[in-house]
């Protein structure tokens, strides 16, 4: 149930005469400095004209005076009579609230919290001293809405009152975030940011200088606290801390302030960031120039980034180059005329109230004169005031509308309520918001209504700036950002060399001439605020037990870790294909070993396969050029081509060992291997059947066994067993085929390409069977060494398949041995030394005969021995 303002006015302000009246008379009237113009509807105002409240005795033996404000502040005019203006401007606008004239009520709050509550509640309530009660509460509340306060905590006590009859409250000044709360404020709005966004600005703005270690300071009010809780916990968001966090002492006390102060200069933090007024924040200074700490860059949040109190000869030292948040500026045309039209006089005669600026009080103070001079000033030479003197003549704060901040809230709160008020007003009968279509009307208007388009209002100033509310009822948020340059004769210049944009897209809020900022340090360049520097790549943030995330020492990452970052560093593992920089800093391909035919290595294996090869083709050579001859044809000499062909390739089998390992290599290696030794062994094998088969011969009853013995059986059998060879190799590859395999094992920093056999029991398999032939072999031709024969191959044959087996049993633990690209290479070497010791035990002597001894390359001379025996 939404209660209307007038029911407002009973609770707060009226009793009734008796129970049955139907009339409430105002007991008391507030006493209020106040501004008053009437019209159709009627805006509120709250604003800080003065800023010291004469409290009166309590001697609770009689009724208490009235307090009074002294102490006139021409910045909180100034905003009073923008309101003012704003007003004007809008009834002069044919296009804005045609056919309604605009009032207003506007009252100074005299920067006291009290006082502030007794003008709202006196705006919500209406100021008549007798209410007549209507059985339907029609007609409008006294005021439609409220432009203020400008304060945090006489926002937050108003707006909890306010808001429980959605009396809509539009701030100009502040900013607590503790604001954007709907559930407790649902009809407050604000033209200015809420801290929430100053906060984040502060932040960007750090972040951008590389400051991420900061003193705290902050007013002990509903501003400074939530502000500088929200900060902190944003700072700690983004990787900052804060080093210090101190709360400003309301008492001023001397004490507090050299403790707060002595902690600021023992600090390592660089960088301090206030959120305070100047009322706060100046006995900190002169505490600070007391203790001569110089070398800080302030931070100033926007409620004293402009204040001019501190540009001074004495404490600019010590605050020159601040950076700060400030409101956005803006530009209201005819606003200067407007407030330096003014008269002391100017008071209306059925508005006395109008007493709100003590215009006369200000005169004075402008022109050094007086209204009515005490006894001896005319003597002494003083002026007497007559209010015609011209405010265009003199220079003062109140006629500068260059730095136009919180008067360009106050004009655009006024717009805001306007826009929402004409948008009410321009509903279609039928068409409202409200349940059953219904519009609202001026002469039956609950403040609920206008908030409800209050809501939704939006609209462009005249300056460009677009003013729209958040469902917080935060507007749109952009600032100003302040630098103090501090020049060379002295005075101050407050420089604007940024924006915060919150509406400008991701990563783009922050403009910043960081070549326009002043700096007041030696070096003119923005000081190092830091608690430990960034961690240089190579090395890992290591943190410091007890202390904050920003205080760390630097550790170097370990082997195959790196970190190139520069903010917090942490080390991460290089991919598997890479390795770690010397320095730490960087992840490099890894080291590629394989055994390459451009290394030493590969090209002597190479030669000596080529070599061998070729020495084969040789001895092919020679045995067709004497084919006929008794040497090459005595025990089958289609086996010994036979033989040379398999050596030959032996010898090329090895040169797939060498290279980077690719599939087909890695498949083709070992079973050209496997069958090229097979095919070779199982020649010699069927050589030495056939020498003892031929031997045998000579003894009685022998012929039967050489039968079995025919050219055709001994290629059928080389066939054979050369076939159970590539049935292995075949059914290896099929099952469990050899790949090609990126080793990281043997070296941290390289990768050794290399074949895996794929199956342990197939490569067993293969190298089994080929030992089992040349056992086989060894075993026969070592029994047929004594043969009668000069020329007893069976002994040569022996002698080579010593050699291999010799080689080959060598060779299986030399293998499991040596890592990567070396187990290649003693694989190529078995391959190549088992081949050579063939090539040279069994061709070698036959060379010798065909090509040094011809005499002995006669079938005589071969069967000598055996008939000079018999």
């Amino acid at each position: 149930m939404i209660l209307k303002s007038s029911s407002l006015s009973l609770l707060l302000n009226y009793s009734s005469a008796s129970s049955s009246s139907s009339s409430c008379r105002l007991r008391e009237q507030f006493s209020l400095n106040g501004m008053y113009q009437k019209g159709d509807v009627i805006l509120g105002g709250l604003f800080e004209v003065h800023y010291f409240t004469v409290f009166p005795e309590l001697s609770f033996t009689s009724e208490p005076q009235q307090l009074y404000c002294e102490g006139f502040d021409s910045f909180g005019f100034q905003q009073a009579q923008t309101m003012a203006f704003a007003v004007d401007e809008i009834n002069r606008n044919p296009d804005l609230l045609p056919n309604i004239t605009l009032g207003y009520q506007l009252y100074d709050n005299c920067l006291k919290l009290g006082v502030s509550f007794r003008a709202a509640m006196s705006l919500a309530s209406g100021t008549e001293e007798q209410f007549l009660l209507d059985e339907t509460c029609s007609g409008s509340p006294p005021v439609l809405g409220i432009v203020g306060d400008p304060g945090s905590t006489h926002s937050i006590a108003i707006s909890s009152v306010l808001g429980l009859f959605r009396v809509p409250m539009v701030s100009h000044y502040a900013t607590c975030s503790c604001l954007s709360d709907r559930s407790k404020y649902p009809s407050f709005f604000r033209t200015i940011p809420s801290d929430s966004f100053q906060v984040r600005a502060m932040i960007q703005i750090l972040r951008r200088l590389g400051w991420t270690w900061v003193g705290l300071v902050f007013s002990d009010d509903d501003y400074g606290v939530h502000a500088a809780r929200s900060f902190q916990s944003s700072l700690a968001e983004s990787g900052g801390c804060v080093a210090y966090s101190q709360v400003l002492p309301k008492d001023n006390c001397p004490t507090e302030l050299q403790r707060i102060v002595g902690e600021i200069k023992s600090s390592s933090a660089r960088v301090v960031v206030v959120f305070s007024n100047e009322a706060y924040l100046l006995p900190l200074v002169d505490e600070v120039v007391v203790q001569n700490v110089k070398g800080l860059q302030w931070i100033a949040s926007e409620a004293w980034t402009t204040s001019s109190v501190f540009h001074t000869s004495r404490l600019m030292p010590y605050l020159g180059g601040t950076l700060g948040i400030a409101i956005r500026r803006g530009e209201i045309p005819g606003l200067r005329d407007y407030l330096l039209s003014i008269r002391p006089d100017d008071q209306p005669a059925n508005n006395p109230g109008n007493n709100m600026g003590k215009v006369r009080q200000f005169w004075e103070a402008v022109f050094g004169c007086r209204f009515e001079p005490p006894a001896g000033w005319v003597e002494a030479g003083g002026d007497v005031c007559t209010g015609q003197e011209d405010l265009r003549d003199v220079e003062t704060n109140y006629g500068d509308v260059s730095e136009l901040r919180p008067e360009y809230n106050v004009y655009k709160a006024v717009y805001a309520l306007a826009h929402a008020l004409h948008d009410l007003l321009q509903c279609v009968p039928g068409r409202g918001p409200f349940s059953g279509h219904r519009c609202a009307s001026l002469q039956r208007l609950e403040p609920w209504q206008l908030v409800h388009y209050l809501e939704r209002v939006n609209f462009t100033t005249g300056f460009g700036d677009h003013v729209s509310f958040n469902d917080n009822g935060d507007a749109l948020a952009i600032y100003d950002i302040m630098n103090w340059a501090w020049l060379q004769d002295g005075s101050v210049q407050v420089e604007n060399v940024g924006v915060i944009d919150e509406s400008a897209p991701a990563g783009q809020e922050l403009t910043l001439d960081e070549d326009r900022i002043f700096w007041n340090f030696e070096s003119k360049k923005p000081p190092r605020s830091v608690c430990s520097e960034s961690c240089p790549p190579g090395t890992r943030v290591a943190r410091k037990k007890g202390e904050p995330v920003c205080c760390f020492d630097c550790i170097s990452c370990a082997e195959g870790e790196v970190s190139n970052t520069t903010d917090l560093a942490e080390c991460s593992r290089c991919p598997e294909d890479f390795w770690s920089s010397p320095e730490r800093d960087l992840c490099i391909p890894k080291g590629v070993e394989f055994l390459s035919y451009q290394e030493s290595l590969g090209i002597s294996l190479m030669t000596a396969s080529l070599l061998g090869a070729l020495i084969c083709a040789v001895v092919l050579g020679i045995f067709t050029r004497y084919r006929n001859t008794p040497v090459v044809k005595a025990n089958n000499s289609e086996l010994s081509f036979l033989l040379l062909l398999s050596l030959k390739l032996c010898f090329l089998c090895s040169l797939l060992f060498i290279g980077r390992p690719r599939l087909w290599t890695c498949q083709l290696r070992h079973a050209a291997f496997g069958i090229s030794f097979v095919l070779c062994v199982s020649c010699i094998l069927v050589k030495t059947m056939v020498v003892l088969a031929v031997f045998r011969t000579s003894k009685p009853g022998g012929n039967a066994s050489l039968k079995w013995f025919g050219a055709g059986q001994q290629r059928g059998t080389v066939l054979v067993l050369t076939s159970f060879q590539a049935a292995i190799c075949t059914a290896w590859l099929v099952s469990a085929s050899p790949t090609p395999h990126k080793n990281t094992r043997y070296h941290i920093d390289k990768i050794v390409y290399e074949c895996v056999v794929g199956s342990v029991a197939g490569f067993g398999a293969l190298l089994g069977y080929i030992g089992l032939l040349a056992f086989l072999s060894f075993l026969l031709a070592f029994l047929a060494r004594n043969l009668p024969d000069n020329f007893n191959e069976a002994k040569f044959i022996t002698f080579s398949m010593l050699i291999f087996c010799a080689v080959w049993i060598s060779f299986i633990p030399a293998y499991i041995s040596s890592p990567g690209k070396y187990a290649d290479a003693v694989e190529i070497f078995a391959i190549l030394a088992s081949s050579f010791g063939l090539l040279v035990a069994l061709f070698g002597p036959k060379c010798y005969i065909i090509l040094l001894r011809p005499e002995r390359n006669t079938k005589k001379a071969l069967m000598g021995r055996a008939t000079t025996k018999t």
